[in-house]
């Protein structure tokens, strides 16, 4: 019995102190309008997401009214992928902005999926993978960087989502971050 509650306790205890914690850069309530509309309002642009030669996958996949996509990583505006190990040659900061560079990646193959952000009824589960040191342990704010985006676009409702954050030994082209999500549509 006193096992029973004490895991209830730590549980509970572990739920409210993630809702408490911290984020970089953490998402305001985006109010009315569409997502469309507030992308527009926030000059938020979408990237062009050029297909990954070599692989042996889809960008996206969709069964019923789920939308599985393909894990994405940073693309720099500039050109070229935001790289190095988080935690060494990477600031948890600065992987925050990655993880917000290849959550737009995401929306932009959402969007060439449906046609409009609109159809999204939410978001529901993101992945997100951190190439990190072994002893870094800021996954989770550093994915905040994809999660507030997503809930600055699709509102609170539609965007809060579980979700997983991990650190991996290594990542494919030494990317900082890759994530991949799932969204129902109408």
């Amino acid at each position: 019995m006193w096992n029973s509650s004490r895991r209830t306790a730590m549980s509970f205890g572990l739920t409210a102190a993630a809702l408490a914690a911290p984020r970089y850069g953490a998402a305001q309530s985006a109010g009315t309008g569409s997502a469309e509309q507030r992308l527009r309002e926030r000059a938020i642009e979408l990237p062009r997401v050029a297909p990954v030669a070599g692989v042996n996958n889809v960008p996206y996949v969709r069964t019923g009214n789920l939308i599985f996509l393909s894990g994405l990583g940073p693309n720099r505006p500039e050109g070229g992928l935001a790289t190095g190990k988080v935690g060494r040659e990477v600031s948890a900061e600065d992987a925050y902005g990655h993880a917000r560079l290849s959550g737009l990646a995401l929306l932009a193959v959402l969007r060439g999926a449906v046609g409009s952000l609109d159809t999204v009824n939410r978001v529901v589960k993101v992945l997100g993978m951190v190439n990190a040191t072994p002893e870094f342990a800021d996954h989770p704010k550093v994915i905040n960087g994809c999660s507030d985006l997503f809930i600055e676009v699709f509102g609170e409702d539609r965007g809060r989502h579980a979700r997983s954050a991990v650190g991996m030994a290594s990542l494919p082209f030494n990317i900082t971050v890759e994530i991949e999500a799932v969204f129902e549509v109408a």
